[in-house]
C-alpha cells in the first residue's frame, strides 16, 4: 500500500525538514506542534527552506506553491487520525516520546498505519510497547538537513513486523528517492555510533586546551577532507542533542567514550546549544 498521507510530530529543525521532504515528494502532510504559534513558525521555516531551494534552481515557483499547499500545520494531535504514517520528531527526551507514542497509538484509525520515530538513540522497542501497535512501530532516522541528505536509517525493533519494514523501505526509496540502510535497535544505530564518539573526543580535546576550536575544526577539514569540523558540526546538530545521544549510548553500553564531557554538560546548562540558540563553540547571528 503506497503511503499518501503522513504526519510529522515536531516542527523544529528535523521535523520541518522531514515535512518538507514529504511535501516535495507529493505527500499530504499534517505537521503537529505544541501550540498554534509554534506550528505557524514551523511552516515559516519550511517556506524559507523552499524559497532557498527555488533560488538555487532545485525547484520551480509552482513546486514551491504546491509543496506549501500540501502542509497543514496544527497543534491538534487528533488531526493525525487518518494518517497512514506518522513520524515523531520531538525533542530527544525518552518520556516525551513515550507519552506521544501512547497517545498517537490510540488516535490512529488505520490498524495498518505505521508510527515511526526519528530518534537518534532511544530504544524503538520501548516506544512500540506503549503504542498498542508494536508490530507497526519502528525507527526512521533522517539526517540534517533532511531535504539534502540522501541517507535514512531504518530501525526495526524485536516486535516490528517484516511487512512494516518492507513498506518503510519502499516509502523511503520510491516515494522520497532516498537511500535506506538497516540498523539494529541499539542506541546510536549505525551513524551516531561512529559519529558521536568522534564529536565527544573533539570536545574533550578543546576542553583540555589542546587547541582552539578553529584549529581543531580546520585540522579535520583540511587534513582529513571532512566538509565540516567536529565542533562546528556539534553546533549544527545541537549540543543538547549530542549530550542526550551520548547519555543514552553510555547508559546502554557503559563505554567511557560515550559519556558526555563536563564542558558539554556545562554548555547545555548555560543554554549554549549551538546554532539554534545563537551560540555554542562559535557565535551565530540570527
Amino acid at each position: 500500500m503506497t503511503i499518501e498521507r503522513m504526519g510529522v510530530i515536531g516542527g523544529g529543525l528535523m521535523g520541518s525538514g522531514i515535512a518538507e521532504v514529504n511535501a516535495r515528494a507529493g505527500l499530504d502532510v499534517v505537521l503537529v506542534e505544541i501550540s498554534g504559534e509554534a506550528a505557524h513558525a514551523a511552516r515559516g521555516r519550511i517556506e524559507g527552506s523552499l524559497r532557498k531551494a527555488e533560488q538555487r534552481g532545485k525547484i520551480t515557483a509552482d513546486d514551491l506553491t504546491a509543496a506549501l499547499e500540501r502542509i497543514h500545520p496544527t497543534s491538534d494531535l487528533g488531526a493525525l487520525a487518518d494518517r497512514q504514517l506518522v513520524v515523531e520528531a520531538a525533542s530527544e527526551n525518552e518520556q516525551v516520546k513515550l507519552d506521544l507514542f501512547t497517545k498517537v497509538g490510540a488516535i490512529l484509525d488505520d490498524d495498518e498505519a505505521i508510527l515511526a520515530s526519528n530518534t537518534s538513540s532511544i530504544p524503538i522497542v520501548k516506544l512500540g510497547a506503549v503504542s498498542g501497535r508494536a508490530g507497526h512501530v519502528m525507527g526512521v532516522h533522517f539526517f540534517n538537513p533532511a531535504p539534502v541528505m540522501k541517507l535514512v536509517e531504518l530501525i526495526p525493533s524485536l516486535t516490528t513486523s517484516p511487512e512494516t519494514l518492507d513498506r518503510m523501505r519502499s516509502y523511503v526509496t520510491e516515494s522520497l528517492g532516498k537511500r535506506p540502510i538497516d540498523a539494529t535497535d541499539r542506541a546510536g544505530f549505525i551513524v551516531n555510533s561512529l559519529l558521536v564518539p568522534y564529536l565527544l573526543s573533539a570536545i574533550r580535546m578543546y576542553e583540555a586546551g589542546y587547541a582552539s576550536a578553529e584549529d581543531i575544526d580546520q585540522g579535520m577539514v583540511l587534513g582529513c577532507g571532512h566538509p565540516m569540523g567536529p565542533l562546528a558540526l556539534s553546533d549544527l546538530i545541537g549540543l543538547d542533542t549530542i549530550q542526550a545521544i551520548g547519555e543514552s549510548m553510555y547508559e546502554e553500553f557503559k563505554e567511557p567514550l560515550y559519556s558526555p564531557p563536563p564542558l558539554l554538560d556545562r554548555m547545555v546548562d548555560a543554554g549554549l546549544l549551538g546554532k539554534k540558540s545563537g551560540h555554542g563553540f562559535y557565535p551565530y547571528s540570527s
